[in-house]
Parts: C-alpha cells; structure tokens; sequence
C-alpha cells in the first residue's frame, strides 16, 4: 500500500551497493548484478520524480573501483556502451536531465564520449536531474577544489569551497541511502553530506524496488531536520 508521504527531499543520493552479491547469490558473474543493477537505477529514477524529488545523485563508479579486475571493469563499460544511450534516451523521455560528478578521463574514449553526450543532449528545460557519479571520490574532488583556490592565490571561506566542488551548482543531499547492508559512506559527498539524513537498508541494491524506496522517503519525511540547532 502506498505510504502518505508529506516531506520529500529536494535531493537524495544513493550508494548502490550489493550488485556483485545480488549476482553471486544466483551463481551469475558480477556483470549480470551490474546489469541489473542498472535496470533498478532507471526504475528508482522514475520513482523518484513521480514524488516530486528533484536531484537523483547515484554513485555509479567510485575512484576506488577502479582498481578492480579488468575483467569487471570491461564488462562495466560494455554495460555502458549497450545500454547508456538507450536508458539516457529513456530518461530525456521522462523529462529528465543528466549530469556528471568526477573525473571521467580515467575512462576509455567512447565511454567518455557517450557520457558527453548524454550530457550535452539533454532536455535544457528538465524539472529533474539524475546526477552520476563516476569516477568519483571525495577525497580527490576536495583535493581538486583546494588546489583550484590555491591557483586564485587567495584566501577561502566555506561557501568558495564548495563553489570549487563539482556539485557546486546542485543542493547538498537531504538524504543519502546505501543499500546492501553496509554502514559507511565510502568516500561518497563527504563535504555535500554534512548534515545530510542518512538511512541503511541490508536490501542489495537489484532488490531496491518502488516499495524500498518509497520506505527510504517515508523514514526520513518523519524526521527532525535541526542542522545544528535547538
């Protein structure tokens, strides 16, 4: 039955974890987890602008994963170059824009071109935004940021770092969800995710479906945001 939710997030961020298990679980290589993995994105993609959210960031690739097995890693890519353009495609149709949080050079040529043009085609009028975070780390994005203001040879306050961030354009989270049964952030919107509400779910991330994440919702409109305050 479908939870009446009254507070929704402006942005939610998700780490999607659990792929590699989901697939182990089935005897099936990582890639098949992969595969589905990216199936439950587009579908957590819709669910959320259907509840009026307006910024989707989903950490897709970290700079730590990139020193798995190559083998892992092509059969990403491979993913990529199947099925970005369409699951792009899809989303344009849904009304909805896509950027891009990290260092993609790291990634083959064709799959940064794909990625540009995912991003360069999208709806320049979109209400929503799914943000993916590739090649991504918050450590390297902070360095990057605090090297950026020490080429300005100035002094920086808060608000110029994250001005230098590459979300300095987009809201801070108001809610990060990581499924698969950790408890940590891994490097993911470290400075964005100050006093953002956190929520865990042992759900492998293939299995977080529109009921998951309408819970995830509902959990956090039940909270008392203070930011710090009485």
């Amino acid at each position: 039955m479908k939870q009446d939710i009254a507070n929704i997030p402006r942005h939610v961020a998700v780490i999607m974890d659990g792929n590699g298990r989901w697939a182990k679980k089935r005897l099936m290589p990582r890639t098949f987890g992969h595969n589905a993995g990216m199936n439950a994105m587009i579908a957590m993609a819709r669910k959320a602008k259907s509840m009026g959210i307006r910024y989707l960031t989903v950490y897709a690739l970290s700079t730590e994963n990139l020193s798995r097995p190559k083998e892992e890693l092509e059969g990403l890519y491979n993913l990529f170059r199947k099925y970005f353009t369409k699951n792009v495609k899809d989303l344009y149709a849904e009304g909805a824009a896509v950027r891009v949080i990290g260092d993609i050079t790291a990634l083959p040529q064709d799959v940064q071109t794909l990625i540009e043009e995912g991003v360069k085609n999208s709806p320049a009028d979109a209400q929503f935004f799914v943000i993916l975070a590739l090649n991504y780390g918050a450590r390297a994005e902070l360095t990057r940021a605090v090297n950026a203001a020490i080429s300005r040879g100035e002094r920086v306050e808060e608000g110029d770092i994250s001005s230098l961030l590459y979300t300095k354009d987009i809201p801070d989270p108001d809610l990060i969800i990581r499924t698969g049964g950790e408890l940590r952030l891994s490097n993911f919107l470290l400075w964005q995710a100050a006093y953002s509400e956190l929520y865990f779910t042992d759900v492998l991330f293939p299995d977080f479906d529109e009921k998951q994440f309408e819970k995830a919702i509902a959990s956090y409109s039940g909270r008392n945001r203070r930011f710090g305050k009485i």
